[in-house]
């Protein structure tokens, strides 16, 4: 059974109505209520007090979901208040769906209607906090509550999460130029979610891994139905104009067409490398993502950036060119060498940084070694980059604050061209950096400390020019005519982004890595 979740607003009643069209038996758990009341729910509290609400719902709720006879069950807004609705929710034949919504889009859409707990709009906010982290420990799948007609697009996917294993979870994500599902898991690479006639796998055409030397003979053989593959040698200094080049002529002598898809399956070289063959091969043909390493399952994976290096900077040719689909595998990590982990853990610590509020509780209490266990912050991190891609795909505004960390950490790897730090290693010196700009003293000691205690550099070793750094900043590809735009950070969930900083205050910051 899918069981709909969802705040005040959320849609449920129009998802009710978009899958009852595509013949489920769908059944309304307010209605439920009512009819078994002989009132309706705002007579019900009117009357009996939300108390005497809480006790009728239960009852209803425990027995439609016993009922056979229903295939989608939407439930009320609070629903998940009750520890007892919480349980039986979690038994593995019910998939829960919550459909997302933001607290002001919400509001919106219920002030004038006659629910009982939306008619003060402090308390309505308080109930949607108190709310929301009850939605995320239940969900096997997020989906945004305002996409338009999604059950068009999401239904046999999430109908997929039954043939996987348990503990799967699928995250909706949804942008303007498109939408795609992305599943974190375990055990998924060998499953049905690479069989080219589900509905998961874009084209209609044949599979062709993208992978580099050293990942492909771990998992390349593992997922299922590869017509053939491409390797590129391992490594950032792989990501140039060259390789490119050098890929896209092995897919013609393939044969590879734009009915065929590409499956990129490595880190965020390949990814990046991977997605930008996709986005230029005959102008463009499916791609979907399959991130082993760290980096990439919490970060590059997501969102379209695609792109090589150039020796002026990184990043510096590239297009948007959104993956079909993500499948993270978080198996993948216990193979790679510690120094990936560690190097993945920088773009942790960035996101929970960015995000703030519950993220960052969890990441600053993260102990050594614990991340390859924790399929639930990969997840985490994974929804916060695209809900901020969701907001500015294509990188005009919000998706800037992603950047945190990374306009020094980007200079330090082309000045010791890219071959002495990996990039998580890099951007953690760049943390560094960005938060002694910020004037985030206490932050940044939290944020040193957090960084040795977890194996990432906190100083250059050896010492790099502090001016060939500064240089190096002003190559940033975010740099516009006003110049180079910073992504600032006080407090954790309050990034500020396009803040220029005179060039003496980056030279001292650079400076002090060096101590």
């Amino acid at each position: 059974m899918i069981c709909l979740v969802g705040f005040m607003g959320a849609g449920k009643s129009t998802a009710l109505a978009e899958l009852g069209a595509k013949g489920l038996r769908t059944a309304d758990a307010d209605r439920l209520i009512e009819d078994e009341a002989g009132r309706s729910i705002p007579e019900i509290f009117e009357e009996s007090g939300e108390a005497d609400f809480r006790e009728i719902e239960e009852r209803v709720v425990l027995a439609a979901l016993k009922d056979r006879g229903i295939d989608v069950l939407a439930l009320g807004g609070g629903t998940v208040s009750s520890p007892v609705l919480r349980e039986a929710l979690s038994a593995p034949e019910h998939t829960v769906v919550w459909l997302e919504i933001d607290e002001k889009a919400a509001w919106r859409r219920v002030r004038h209607s006659d629910r009982p707990l939306a008619r003060d709009q402090d308390a309505f906010r308080a109930l949607f906090l108190e709310r929301r982290p009850l939605y995320g420990s239940i969900a096997d799948a997020i989906l945004p509550a305002v996409a338009i007609r999604i059950w068009d697009r999401a239904l046999e996917s999430v109908r997929m999460l039954d043939l996987l294993p348990a503990g799967t979870r699928l995250l909706w994500a949804a942008s303007a130029n498109g939408d795609y599902p992305v599943y974190v898991g375990r055990d998924l690479l060998d499953g049905p979610l690479f069989s080219g006639d589900g509905p998961v796998m874009p084209g209609r055409g044949r599979s062709y891994g993208f992978t580099d030397d050293s990942v492909g003979p771990l998992y390349a053989g593992a997922v299922r139905g590869l017509e053939a593959t491409i390797s590129v040698p391992p490594g950032e200094t792989a990501k140039t104009v060259s390789q490119a080049e050098d890929s896209l002529r092995k897919m013609a002598r393939l044969g590879v067409t734009r009915s065929d898809r590409l499956i990129a399956i490595g880190g965020g070289v390949v990814g990046d490398l991977g997605g930008f063959c996709a986005a230029t091969y005959q102008r463009g043909l499916p791609y979907v993502q399959v991130p082993t390493t760290l980096v990439a399952q919490v970060d590059s994976a997501y969102g379209g950036k695609t792109g090589v290096d150039l020796p002026e900077g990184k990043n510096y040719v590239g297009a948007f060119h959104l993956p079909s689909a993500v499948i993270t595998d978080v198996d993948t990590l216990s193979s790679l060498p510690d120094g990936e982990i560690r190097a993945g853990l920088a773009e942790v610590v960035k996101t929970a940084l960015l995000a703030g509020g519950e993220l960052w509780e969890q990441v600053r209490a993260l102990e050594p070694g614990e991340i390859t266990s924790r399929a639930d912050l990969v997840f985490a991190c994974a929804r916060y980059k695209c809900g901020v891609v969701a907001a500015d795909e294509q990188d005009h505004g919000l998706r800037a604050v992603l950047n945190l960390g990374h306009t020094v950490g980007h200079a330090i790897e082309a000045v010791t061209g890219y071959g002495r730090y990996r990039h998580g290693e890099a951007v953690a010196l760049g943390l560094l950096a960005a938060l002694r700009l910020s004037d985030a003293e206490d932050l940044r000691e939290e944020v040193r400390e957090w960084s040795s205690r977890h194996g990432l550099p906190v100083h250059l070793e050896p010492a790099l020019d502090a001016d060939e750094v500064l240089r190096a900043v002003q190559f940033d590809k975010k740099r516009t005519a006003r110049g180079v735009g910073f992504v600032l950070l006080r407090r954790p969930g309050e990034p500020r982004s396009d803040c220029l900083i005179e060039g003496a205050r980056v030279r001292a910051a650079v400076e002090e890595l060096n101590s």
